[in-house]
């Protein structure tokens, strides 16, 4: 027998829940608030109960940490971020799903942080979908984890000179790892989400690929995440478009069909990744903007500010346009040129192949199209040829490649 709690706070108000657990079953509860008595539930059980958002906050709270279920073969813990795309994942899984929220660091100083999909706001959100279809949901805090795994190295990668993209780490390793680890704590024999992506049987393998929606598809964001994997993710919305999920969420009645998007890198709360980083410890030291011949032709106030391919706000007069080429953390200078100067046929990426291939497309930015590659495995990555130059490759940034739609290989640019 063993006593756990949780509490919860919001303003002046305040909601403590004490619960006694034998086995797998609540055997006696100090829970005011709550809809119903939880006693002699099991935990499970006990996650699909609502009530004052406090109380239930509490309960979540209490229940998070040590939280055990039974395995079953068609149970299926879907990712909750409060929006439609991960509310209309759970309608496919009803009434075999248990929800499941994370709840990620952000900002306090962010201007938008109800929006994050990461929030309390969120959390809230998602919980209620949840409940109002009658399924547990179960809430993990993992501030400090997601600031040591994803936000700090997003820091330390400008700090560097570097381009980073925080979602492609969270995504590729820190969000799947914890889904899937809480997946199998709840007995889930699978993890869904709402994510626009694929998985395929392509050449012998289990791959990701892209989505039926190219508007939509986010294989890019996913790239990095472990083929191994794949055998217990599944990607109820891979075949449709975004306005069939807010249809179909629309038909079930669900509020969160007309629910804002959120944004990418959640943890800036709303605010300029810029403004972040300055309070975040990036020194603003003034340095120099030079051409590629070493003149100096501006001042600059940091030089993690500009990324390649930027062109607005160098701070710079010239007769021709002008853009950011790379920055150099050594010297504190940033290098600017003509757009040609930007062209790029050779890439290196520290990553792996999930298949052997020579040749296939490679998407080196997520919001810029994919460009035919030959491709050299090397013994920590691989190395592309492109066959039409790339304008704004940048360090730090993803690699992904694509054979046919099947994601297979992805890394991390390095030169």
């Amino acid at each position: 027998m063993k006593q756990i709690s949780g509490d919860s706070a919001r303003g002046d108000e305040f909601a403590l829940v004490r619960l006694t657990i034998q086995g797998d079953r609540i055997v006696a509860a100090d829970a005011p608030g709550l809809e119903r008595s939880v006693v002699g539930l099991t935990l499970i059980e006990a996650a699909a109960v609502g009530g004052e958002t406090l109380a239930v906050d509490a309960l979540a709270n209490a229940l998070a940490p040590g939280f055990r279920a039974a395995p079953s073969t068609s149970r299926v813990a879907v990712a909750m971020s409060g929006g439609v795309d991960s509310a209309v994942a759970l309608l496919r899984f009803v009434p075999d799903a248990i929800g499941v929220t994370l709840r990620l660091w952000l900002d306090p100083n962010g201007p938008d942080a109800e929006r994050a999909c990461c929030s309390p706001e969120a959390v809230i959100a998602a919980r209620t979908t949840c409940h109002r279809l009658g399924i547990p949901h179960v809430t993990l805090d993992l501030r400090e984890q997601f600031r040591r795994a994803v936000v700090d190295p997003f820091v330390r990668g400008y700090a560097r000179g570097e381009t980073p993209n925080p979602c492609i780490r969270c995504n590729g390793s820190f969000r799947f790892a914890e889904l899937l680890a809480f997946a199998r704590r709840a007995g889930a024999a699978r993890l869904a989400t709402g994510h626009y992506a694929r998985v395929v049987l392509h050449r012998g393998r289990r791959l990701l690929a892209r989505a039926s929606d190219a508007r939509k598809d986010q294989s890019y964001m996913l790239g990095r995440l472990d083929p191994a994997l794949l055998d217990r993710i599944v990607f109820p919305l891979g075949e449709q478009t975004k306005e069939d999920t807010r249809a179909e969420a629309a038909r079930a009645g669900l509020a969160a069909s007309s629910r804002a998007e959120s944004q990418e890198a959640c943890f800036l709360a709303g605010d300029d990744y810029r403004a972040f980083l300055t309070r975040h410890g990036l020194d603003g030291q003034e340095g120099a903007i030079v051409d590629e011949r070493g003149a100096e032709l501006g001042r600059h106030g940091g030089y993690w500010r500009f990324t390649p391919g930027q062109r607005r706000g160098l701070g710079v007069a010239a007769s021709t346009p002008l853009y950011a080429l790379r920055s150099d953390a050594a010297t504190n200078t940033v290098v600017v040129g003509p757009r040609e100067s930007l062209a790029r046929t050779s890439v290196e990426a520290a990553g792996r192949l999930y298949v052997p291939v020579s040749e296939g497309e490679a998407k080196l930015r997520y919001r810029s199209p994919a460009v035919r590659a030959q491709v050299r495995a090397l013994e920590h990555g691989f190395e592309l040829e492109l066959a039409e130059p790339a304008y704004g490759v940048a360090p730090g940034q993803a690699a992904v490649l694509y054979e046919e739609d099947a994601v297979v290989g992805a890394g991390l640019i390095r030169t």
